[in-house]
């Protein structure tokens, strides 16, 4: 019997039944809630830096461990995804989704009776749990997209994934919505990658999945390792690993760097949209433009415009250099991850969906572990040095309780207290008229069960102190140097990044040289 990719790799074109539609679609609902889960966490670090008093470096391990778990779930799930099957995989990523949902409502209860330390604490086990979810579904619809169109794996994987900045858009989207209304909790935002979720879900209720042209084939485990010991591959996985912190370790922070810059969190959310709007855009137009230049080639390109983009977006203040600096950023982001994914299954098709949750894998790991944490590092190093520098007196007020860092490599520092910086910016915005902590603690207080909320009267009581006592008198003064500082802490932090993209670029010079030198670049099929 004629299996489903013998089918498809002997005739001239991918055919594609009404199942397999279906599956298609369903992957792509499943980055779209990815998109949206990622975009609206990235517009609600504000929200909890201000309730639960955290810095950018706390925030950045928050989100850099989601994306850590989300490239942990994609490596050890492509060793036993043909195993265990495509079908059963989505039912766990499914329920990771659900669960994430709920631990993260818990947050502000958790608040509430243990303080910052336990809102912390659930909030990364949340941000875990919904990145295995995210990892679950990548190391399923990766392998399957490139086993439903072999033919066309380059554009077909740029098409899945311009599910990704479409949940972006749409996670930008409802923020700037939920800020036009006024007042709606975060928990509210965040629950609306749900949607998306039940509508994959539902698609693939029922649905016969195929299974991989390496199993197809009767590729063992061992032959799809063996792939790694080729150096192309090993370099490859090298330069995903950039690709994972430059794209989405960046992303974890844009919206809130480029709304300092330009003064306005909307403003921010725009430029966010309108560089997910290109991504979106054009990765439909992928396979035309890598049938004009290989895929090698596009990669290359995308490089110089990331490293352009980012070096711009670290120099510029006026709205107009923003919007020329983050398109020119955005045309560089769209072709990355899906490009290098298929330029991995075009030219190691044995390694089937090992190689391509590997490549995903590191990469996500390299956004967790790396990219995350470091830009937020970054950002609290460079602010911190700024307000030393401008003004030692308000950073001796605004500074963290306790220095930190994400890794002992690093020096420790005192970013700026996430919570102190809310109240200056409340301050700014109604400096005659009663302040929220003010209003919050009133509230807290009033409460019957005064044992339950200890933890968060406690910290409310301190902050209020340190307002009235520590900052009010000097706030007028501060506010100028606090807000300089971060800015130029998030702008800062984009320069160091751009040496990033600077590297992919040399990295996929020399791979160029190198299939020039030796015949060209050309995708490898399976017994050829």
């Amino acid at each position: 019997m004629t299996s489903h990719a013998d089918a498809q790799a002997t005739s001239g074109k991918d055919a594609v039944s009404s199942n397999d539609w279906s599956l298609f679609i369903a992957s792509f609902m499943a980055l779209i809630a990815a998109g949206i889960g990622f975009s609206v966490r990235g517009a609600i670090l504000g929200n909890w830096a201000q309730q639960y008093g955290f810095t950018q470096s706390e925030l950045g391990t928050i989100t850099g461990g989601g994306l850590a778990g989300f490239g942990v779930t994609i490596i050890v799930l492509s060793f036993v995804a043909d195993k265990i099957g495509y079908g059963p995989l989505m039912v766990l990523g499914f329920l990771f989704h659900l669960s994430s949902a709920l631990v993260t409502f818990l947050a502000t209860p958790i608040f509430d009776q243990y303080g910052k330390d336990g809102a912390y604490w659930c909030l990364n086990i949340s941000t875990w749990l919904f990145a295995l979810g995210n990892g679950t579904c990548e190391a399923v619809i990766n392998p399957l997209t490139a086993t439903l169109f072999p033919k066309n794996k380059t554009h077909w994987l740029n098409i899945l994934h311009a599910g990704w900045p479409g949940g972006l858009i749409l996670g930008a989207l409802l923020g700037l919505v939920f800020e036009g209304i006024g007042g709606v909790r975060w928990e509210i935002q965040l629950a609306t990658f749900l949607v998306p979720t039940i509508i994959y879900g539902a698609l693939m209720l029922g649905k016969k999945f195929p299974k991989s042209e390496a199993s197809v084939s009767g590729v063992e485990i061992g032959t799809m390792l063996a792939q790694f010991a080729a150096p192309v591959l090993l370099f490859l996985v090298f330069l995903h690993a950039l690709v994972g912190y430059v794209e989405l370790g960046t992303d974890s922070w844009i919206t809130n760097i480029t709304g300092r810059i330009l003064e306005s969190k909307s403003a921010g959310l725009w430029l966010f949209i309108w560089t997910s709007g290109l991504m979106f855009v054009l990765r439909f137009f992928a396979g035309p433009i890598v049938h004009r230049i290989n895929p090698l080639g596009l990669l290359f390109i995308s490089a110089i415009c990331g490293t352009i983009g980012l070096y711009l977006l670290g120099t510029t203040t006026s709205l107009a250099m923003c919007v020329i600096a983050a398109t020119i950023y955005g045309l560089g982001k769209t072709f990355y991850w899906p490009t290098m994914l298929g330029v991995a299954s075009e030219r190691f098709p044995k390694g089937g969906a090992l190689v391509l949750g590997i490549m995903g894998g590191v990469g996500m790991l390299s956004a967790g572990l790396l990219g995350g944490p470091i830009i937020g590092y970054n950002q609290d190093y460079y602010a911190s040095q700024n307000l030393k520098e401008s003004n030692k007196d308000a950073y001796g007020r605004f500074k963290a309780a306790t220095p930190g860092a994400p890794y002992s490599f690093l020096p420790a520092i005192a970013g700026l207290d996430g919570s102190k910086v809310a109240v200056l910016e409340d301050f700014e915005k109604k400096p005659d008229a009663k302040l929220g902590i003010e209003a919050d603690l009133e509230l807290a207080k009033s409460q019957k069960d005064q044992e339950k909320n200890k933890g968060l009267v406690d910290e409310l009581t301190k902050l209020n102190d340190w307002w009235n006592k520590e900052e009010k008198p000097h706030a007028a003064t501060d506010l100028k140097d606090v807000v300089k500082a971060r800015m130029a802490g998030g702008q800062n932090a984009l320069l160091v990044t751009a040496l990033v993209p600077a590297t992919m670029a040399i990295g996929y010079l020399l791979l160029l040289l190198y299939f020039r030198a030796t015949g060209g670049y050309k995708q490898e099929h399976i017994g050829h």
